[in-house]
């Protein structure tokens, strides 16, 4: 395990607090990462001070102070070099009957106590420069590599449902396992996940897909991802009696996610996502099962499936367009290649080649070969476009609308159209992207037309 670096800022309030007679310590996910050898993005403190008592101390320093949740003990420093720290008073919470919020909080004057209201023995670690507070063994369990709810895990899912998706995001992110009883509470309590906001299930289903061990995640929880997301009940085990589908809908999904190895959320997603229709469009005849046309309804219901889990719309467009495109036709040639990228654009093409390898690659074995060769080749030729700058959009041609507006033509609808015409030629390699060629093509155009233009 690697030693816990605490920042300046975060050791000299604690420092502050604990020369006042309080303990203080750094808490949580940042002991966690630190632990790991992964540098955490925040470093949380919690104190035996009270909120009040914390307020004055950093008054005291003129350290700005906000009142993030001063119900549940929390409130920020804001230090002057930018750095936020949240400082949380310890804790014992009340019932849960929402399965979400606390309906109380007691402040107390043990930290043991505060860790034992945590989710996960890994996240109940707590640390200052006298040592590691772990009564919970969370270190033993990091080594180990394992997800373990502290305490009964019928208790804590039942606190806030939402650790059940966040035992899964874990166990993805950094390839744990979840130990027995903690699955076994996991399977059991899923319907609790009903209670949670659409808004809280995305952000821990983003980063579950996002982890390094999604696939296994996905397939031994499907149970619990049906039931955030129930339009997958169809897919799990619907078996697809097709040469090319080795795996049930939902098994070849699954390790389509899993074979995207980059970092774009909106390709994970959009493979997630990409076969959900698959069970609507279903038809079968003497060469086996087949999915006509089954990007259209698997676009529909991603759409719903978006909105419903509130996805910003740029991340909704994005992977809306990744899945209806996942399965087109594309000619390795050129002139196609450079119509996708004026159709959809560069970077969402390079995009749509990703999620095309990654669902390739999740086909059956013996069958994967031609379409791996030619997604590499569509690759390779957009990549040589963009690097030699080929004309394939209006904004790469040399001649702009002023230019056709300069020959009497008005500005409106018909200058666009002119420039649609010249920038298809000079994809289909009928023209030379030339400002003089193609203002000859643009005065040839407009004669045939029946426009008159200035000499």
């Amino acid at each position: 395990m690697n030693k816990i670096s605490i920042p300046k800022g975060a050791n000299s309030i604690i420092l502050g607090l604990r020369y006042l007679g309080h303990e203080a310590y750094v808490v949580g996910g940042c002991v966690r990462d630190s632990l790991l050898g992964i540098e955490p993005h925040d470093w949380d403190i919690c104190t035996s001070a009270l909120p009040d008592e914390v307020k004055d101390y950093l008054l005291r320093r003129n350290i700005r102070t906000v009142d993030t949740g001063l119900k549940h003990g929390t409130i920020t420093a804001v230090l002057d070099s930018g750095e936020h720290y949240e400082i949380t008073t310890f804790r014992q919470d009340g019932n849960y009957s929402d399965n979400r919020h606390p309906d109380s909080v007691e402040f107390v004057d043990s930290v043991i106590t505060d860790l034992s209201r945590r989710d996960f023995t890994i996240n109940a670690i707590a640390f200052n420069t006298a040592g590691l507070v772990d009564p919970f063994h969370g270190r033993k369990d990091l080594e180990r590599r394992t997800i373990s709810c502290v305490g009964n895990p019928d208790d804590r899912f039942s606190e806030d449902a939402l650790r059940i998706l966040r035992a899964l995001r874990f166990a993805s992110t950094y390839q744990f396992h979840i130990e027995p009883e903690t699955a076994e509470s996991i399977h059991k309590n899923r319907d609790l996940l009903r209670n949670i906001a659409p808004e809280r299930i995305q952000s821990e289903l983003c980063k579950l897909l996002m982890g390094a061990g999604v696939t296994d995640i996905l397939l031994e929880y499907s149970d619990v991802i049906a039931t955030v997301i129930p339009e997958f009940l169809p897919c799990i085990g619907f078996e697809q009696n097709n040469r090319f589908h080795q795996y049930t809908v939902y098994e070849h999904i699954v390790r389509a996610v899993g074979n995207y190895g980059g970092n774009d959320l909106s390709v994970r997603v959009a493979l997630f996502l990409h076969d959900i229709g698959k069970p609507q469009c279903y038809t079968e005849d003497e060469k086996g099962g087949h999915f006509y046309g089954h990007a259209v309804p698997s676009t529909d219901i991603a759409r719903a499936i978006l909105e419903r889990l509130r996805f910003d719309n740029r991340t909704k467009d994005e992977v809306l367009e990744l899945i209806f495109n996942h399965d087109a036709v594309i000619e390795p040639t050129q002139r196609v290649v450079k119509k996708w990228l004026n159709k959809i654009g560069e970077e969402r093409f390079l995009q749509l080649l990703d999620v095309r390898m990654a669902d390739i690659k999740a086909h059956a074995e013996g069958t994967q070969t031609s379409r791996i060769n030619r997604c590499n080749s569509l690759r390779e030729i957009a990549n040589t476009v963009l690097e030699q700058r080929q004309c394939f959009a209006l904004k790469d041609l040399e001649i702009k609308g002023n230019d056709i507006i300069s020959l009497g033509v008005p500005e409106g609808k018909v200058v666009g159209d002119v420039l649609r015409y010249v920038l298809e030629a000079v994809i289909n390699g009928e023209l030379p992207n030339s400002k003089e060629k193609l203002m000859c093509a643009v005065r040839q155009y407009l004669e045939v037309h029946g426009f008159e233009f200035k000499k």
